[in-house]
């Protein structure tokens, strides 16, 4: 070897570990090699995307993986996790392929409160290791009113990339209570309702693509502020929204079991005479239907995910070398006492807080309590107690 014994390149020393190839006068190890060999293989793409690429950390991404991972995390919710699948499969090759002719597909989620919508937005994120934004759409008004303007929903997203344009450029917004957003009438508002349709109206240049102006410190833009040029044409739209009394057909329909049984066309119908006027639908082509979950779904929440509930609790109650266990018909009547609340996965966490108050209080300082097994009897004592409904 030559006088040089360290990486030209990343200044790593050369050793028999390490080792490296020479040159007339500069050395390069051999994972400085292997980097410039993973770049050779990315064809056709342009350094303002490479940066990016890395970070999501090139794998062998397929709509079947996809959904397994968000199996993973959402219990249930089949058909809609296949749709959600592949609408972030086009996602992907739209990033790992800036030329890509295919056009996003936003997406449009309807479901009851607590089915996993906003699990499934952030579970997507993490697959492709995005930035995500999550916003409430109630906050937003019609620009020149009191509340915010739309574009802050990509401040959001800017900020939760530490300010990466080209990272969240690729992004997801996730936009909740979508529902609310609704005009208060079948007719189209001549002044506009300023916190309903006016919002639409302000998302749609936002949500099909564009290059729009972000005030870098929120608020309301003005004349004389600098803005940052954000590009929204490969960003993801997700808006979710519970959409309470959707009717089809003249007939009212309670909970979105019975949404299913009817065409694409009569929820297109159905979402515009709630209030979505025609132009936003048609920025969001892809539509996930949530249902309702079962007991049987609620009890494979609170103990199949990895970050399920009843999982949490246990590992709390080891770290002060206690052992927690819950029976398997305790199990069952808090998933039906969750049932019957109507909140869906929400509700667990609510009858669990309540039912191991007094034990996350007195355990820690009584050194005597080496086991605690919770039985159905005890579920039925607190959620007696607290008012909530177990039958």
């Amino acid at each position: 070897m030559s006088k040089v014994r360290n990486c030209s390149f990343c200044g790593c020393e050369i050793s028999k570990h390490n080792k490296g190839v020479e040159g007339i006068d500069a050395v390069i190890c051999h994972q400085c090699l292997d980097l410039y060999a993973e770049i050779m293989q990315i064809e056709d793409r342009d350094f303002y995307s490479l940066d990016f690429i890395k970070k999501v950390e090139l794998k062998e991404i397929t709509p079947k993986l996809i959904f397994d991972e968000l199996s993973k995390q959402v219990i249930g919710q089949t058909e809609a996790k296949r749709i959600l699948s592949v609408a972030l499969y086009q996602h992907y090759k739209r990033i790992i392929n800036p030329k890509c002719s295919f056009d996003k597909s936003n997406i449009l989620m309807i479901g009851p409160t607590g089915t996993g919508k906003t699990l499934l937005a952030k579970t997507m994120a993490e697959i492709l290791n995005v930035p995500l934004a999550i916003c409430d759409a109630t906050v937003y008004t019609q620009a020149g009113y009191v509340g915010e303007d739309v574009e802050n929903i990509l401040l959001k997203l800017l900020q939760n990339a530490d300010f990466d344009i080209d990272q969240a450029q690729y992004g997801i917004v996730f936009l909740d209570e979508f529902d609310k957003l609704a005009r208060k009438s079948d007719n189209p508002s001549i002044t506009r309702d300023v916190s309903g349709e006016g919002v639409q109206n302000a998302l749609l240049k936002i949500i099909e693509g564009s290059v729009v102006n972000v005030p870098p410190q929120g608020g309301r833009k003005h004349p004389y502020q600098e803005c940052i040029k954000f590009d929204t044409s490969n960003v993801l739209f997700i808006c979710a929204g519970a959409f309470d009394g959707l009717k089809f057909n003249k007939r009212k329909h309670v909970g979105f079991n019975s949404v299913t049984d009817n065409s694409l066309f009569e929820l297109t119908k159905a979402l515009q005479n709630y209030g979505i006027i025609p132009e936003l639908l048609g920025r969001l082509p892809v539509i996930a239907r949530l249902n309702s979950l079962t007991v049987n779904e609620l009890e494979q929440i609170l103990t199949v995910p990895k970050k399920a509930l009843i999982k949490q609790y246990i590992n709390v109650f080891k770290e002060d070398e206690v052992a927690l266990e819950f029976t398997p018909d305790a199990i069952n009547q808090i998933a039906t006492c969750a049932h019957n609340e109507g909140l869906g996965a929400r509700a667990l966490k609510k009858i669990l807080e309540d039912m191991m108050l007094d034990y996350m209080f007195e355990v820690p300082s009584n050194k005597d309590v080496h086991h605690i097994k919770i039985c159905k009897s005890d579920v039925l004592q607190s959620v007696n107690s607290k008012k909530i409904s177990s039958a």
